[in-house]
């Protein structure tokens, strides 16, 4: 749901205005043409790797359409790699925030395409396990798109902070909490499996 959320909020940015959304706080870097390219091929791009990530966990797709499972795998990690790494790195040189939030944002999108390379690596491995644990990470780092914004508004709704000062918060919490659940999800998952293999009479 949150991911259909956050392709509606990208809609909005079709019209190719300036003064709309996330860009009435970027006043000051519109002349600045990289910026400007990097923030409209992320804005749009970063859609197909949420849906195409999306696809990657459901087992009926992996199970009964195995070709739909590895082209959306390939457009996924595309579209990260080679599209909204660069993109994304343009936007972090240029974060608000100062410092925090630069390193916050820098910090994200060399995580994001480790995790996302990994996983292309190790399935190219046959390596399922760990490919299905790095494709996790890098999901769960493609989804601050979304946390960021709900920190923000779970934030605001308990106590007021100036919007400098959310905005060095909330660029961490957009990634680091996702990244945690992520770990956390992973091992689970390892600790079921064994029991599983235990109660079956494994050693």
């Amino acid at each position: 749901m949150a991911t259909f959320l956050m392709l509606k909020g990208i809609i909005r940015y079709i019209p190719m205005q300036d003064n709309i959304g996330f860009l009435q706080f970027k006043q000051d870097y519109l002349h600045i043409l990289p910026w400007k390219i990097a923030f409209y091929t992320h804005v749009f791009s970063v859609s197909f790797a949420l849906i195409a990530g999306f696809t990657q966990f459901s087992n009926t797709i992996l199970q009964k359409h195995k070709n739909i499972h590895r082209l959306m795998g390939k457009i996924y990690a595309v579209d990260i790699l080679f599209i909204n790494f660069p993109t994304a790195m343009i936007m972090a040189i240029y974060a608000n925030g100062q410092l925090p939030a630069k390193t916050a944002f820098v910090v994200l999108d060399c995580l994001w395409f480790y995790c996302t390379l990994m996983a292309m690596l190790k399935v190219r491995k046959r390596d399922f396990k760990a490919h299905k644990n790095f494709m996790i990470r890098s999901y769960a780092l493609t989804l601050s798109a979304v946390t960021l914004r709900m920190w923000k508004i779970v934030i605001l709704g308990f106590v007021y902070i100036d919007p400098l000062h959310l905005y060095m918060i909330d660029a961490w919490l957009g990634f680091v909490p996702n990244l945690l659940f992520a770990e956390w999800l992973i091992r689970r998952r390892s600790v079921k499996k064994k029991k599983t293999f235990t109660a079956q009479g494994g050693y």
